[in-house]
């Protein structure tokens, strides 16, 4: 298999012009740091807490570079999308900000939490069934039907290009890392970090997180070329879509390795998340700790940054509560 080399590979000069292009609509995030968690690990480990972002979710800052990027012609008929949630959210948010519609297919087992959340920004929902296949199909009769402009989740340069802002942030925020872990689904925030540090500080390594169940992006990594799953299933909702071939790029080319963890590995860092550092997280970005408390020795001594993606969260369905 032969991966398509994309038309378009955003730069650092891209970051910095979404950077300013965003910076009314998103927030500055904190970094926080857990002594216990430390302790535990061995290393120590500085949290980028994007749960705090607008819409909840580091996706803000994306789809936010997409929206107000647009000239009035493009935007006329306004943005379209399909996502799991936190995209569809944080493009709703985005639009809502500029005045124009935002029109999103997502799956009929996304949390309810999220299709709230989309519905309170303004977006309007189409439901599909819970695979790519069925996304992807729904998807192209909402966009024949609106005339709306296509932002996708992830394999966007647009979108990467404002995901790469979270890492510039955490650099001047920190003074740097050894090791920087974010998850990995689709690969649009570990693009943007591959982007971003590759500029800033290439000595850095950096590590995707992904579940166990859901590993096309791992196997990915390790076949050389993209394997893509139609329909995983984890608790991880935010990580079950495939690498695409401008997320690959920045995958293959920069990201020194993909970890794995369990459901109950990721449950169980969701759960000390909450517990020690008094912060609501979702499953999808407890996988990075939960890798890191699965492999300790690797960042043992360490300076290890940690990408908390989000906390869209529903609360009347947390995996602790029987």
């Amino acid at each position: 298999m032969k991966d398509v080399i994309p038309e378009y590979i955003p730069t650092f000069d891209d970051v910095l012009a979404a950077h300013e292009r965003i910076a009314p609509y998103i927030h500055r995030t904190p970094v926080l740091t857990s002594s216990y968690l430390n302790e535990f690990v061995g290393a120590e480990l500085f949290f980028k807490c994007e749960n705090f972002q607008k819409a909840g979710a580091f996706k803000v800052r994306g789809a936010s570079n997409a929206v107000f990027g647009l000239s009035e012609e493009m935007a006329q008929n306004g943005v379209a999308t399909h996502s799991s949630g936190n995209h569809a959210l944080s493009l709703s948010y985005a639009a809502g900000r500029r005045g124009i519609p935002c029109h999103v297919v997502m799956p009929r087992t996304a949390p309810q939490a999220k299709k709230d959340a989309v519905r309170g920004y303004g977006g309007i929902i189409t439901e599909c069934e819970p695979s790519t296949t069925s996304r992807e199909k729904t998807f192209s009769k909402v966009e024949a039907e609106t005339g709306a402009e296509f932002v996708h989740p992830y394999n966007d340069p647009r979108v990467i290009a404002g995901q790469g802002t979270c890492s510039r942030e955490f650099m001047e925020q920190t003074g740097g890392v050894d090791i920087m872990v974010a998850p990995i689904g689709g690969g649009g925030m570990i693009s943007g970090t591959c982007l971003t540090l590759s500029h800033l500080a290439p000595e850095v390594q950096i590590i995707a997180a992904e579940p166990e169940q859901a590993d096309d992006a791992y196997r990915s990594f390790k076949e050389g070329h993209i394997i893509a799953d139609d329909a995983p299933e984890t608790i991880a909702d935010g990580l079950k879509v495939p690498l695409k071939d401008l997320t690959w790029h920045f995958v293959s080319n920069h990201v020194t390795d993909i970890l794995t963890a369990s459901e109950d590995e990721i449950v169980d860092a969701m759960k000390l998340t909450w517990k020690r550092m008094k912060i609501v997280i979702e499953a999808s970005c407890a996988v990075p700790l939960a890798t890191i408390l699965k492999n300790k020795e690797r960042f043992a001594g360490k300076r290890v940054g940690v990408i908390i993606t989000g906390g869209n969260v529903d609360l009347d369905t947390l995996p602790w509560i029987k």
